[in-house]
């Protein structure tokens, strides 16, 4: 298989859309962005992925999500973790997803239309920071890979401890770029593509291992932490796209000019016929439970 930059996502942008669009991380204003739809994709290629259903899937079970439980999704996208949640709550539970991206509510109805529960899921077009549901409403709200790429997941957390009844519980569950490994003949130049890209996207790309510090900040009690590694030896197709963004967006940051930016994307070429390649990096999920209401308003 071979990586390639692609060129498509540097075409010029003007009036309200490139101002919505500034914040280099992509995934804060989605509907603002070229190729939405590609976006978009990618997140069900990664949902597809071997890795990401046992970690997904083994986070779900962690929280744990029951059946007959009416739970809160914040930042659903195209509804991968939606789908799997309407499955473990059955016909007497109740999903709803709430996404900032009208593209990506588009995208998640139409993915979710021929599911033996569509009719046990609902979607909500709002941000996590301002959530349009009455307090103690949800059994239990989730975050899944969304807070790296929020501007203020306290304030984001705390909504969705409001919306959460006490003793339900709150999850959420991010990666850390500060954990990523991939093999590469030229470290030095990876390193200055990993991480100068990370440092650059996002504000705080440790995320997922500040996500127990932060339950116990809202005030939620026995936060707990579970560990899974997301694992790639075949270059798989999220990875594929994955590393050609950070390839594309080295260069947009001026990290690299553009024939090393392909010349690093052709190692791993050679890394992958010859079966030496090895990508992985940790997602963290942390779950409290919300206490009695009038502990929770301290």
């Amino acid at each position: 298989m071979t990586l390639a930059r692609s060129t498509a996502g540097h075409r010029r942008r003007t009036g309200l859309r490139a101002e919505v669009a500034a914040h280099p991380d992509p995934w804060r204003s989605v509907d603002a962005q070229p190729e939405a739809a590609r976006l978009l994709e990618s997140l069900e290629a990664r949902g597809r992925t071997p890795s990401q259903i046992r970690l997904r899937r083994r986070f779900l079970r962690f929280v744990p999500i029951r059946a007959g439980q009416r739970v809160l999704e914040v930042g659903c996208g195209s509804g991968v973790v939606m789908r799997d949640l309407a499955t473990l709550v059955g016909p007497r539970g109740a999903i709803v997803g709430v996404d900032p991206s009208q593209a990506a509510l588009d995208v998640a109805r139409a993915l979710a239309r021929h599911h033996p529960l569509r009719r046990r899921m609902r979607w909500r077009l709002a941000g996590g920071a301002a959530l349009p549901f009455p307090a103690n409403r949800f059994d239990a709200a989730l975050a899944i890979t969304v807070l790296l790429h929020v501007a203020d997941p306290e304030t984001v957390v705390r909504e969705m401890v409001r919306v959460t009844r006490p003793g339900g519980r709150v999850g959420v569950q991010d990666q850390d770029f500060g954990t990523l490994a991939v093999t590469h003949p030229d470290r030095t130049l990876t390193d200055r593509i990993m991480w100068g890209v990370a440092s650059h996207m996002y504000d705080e790309p440790f995320s997922g291992r500040r996500l127990p510090g932060l339950l116990r900040a809202v005030g939620l009690d026995d936060v707990r932490l579970s560990t899974e590694v997301f694992q790639d030896t075949t270059l798989e197709p999220f990875t594929k796209t994955f590393l050609e963004r950070r390839a594309d967006n080295a260069v947009r940051f001026g990290l690299v000019d553009p024939p090393t930016a392909q010349t690093w994307l052709d190692g791993f070429t050679e890394l992958v016929s010859a079966g030496g390649f090895v990508l992985t990096f940790n997602y963290y999920g942390a779950v409290g439970v919300k206490p009695a209401a009038a502990r929770a308003r301290r």
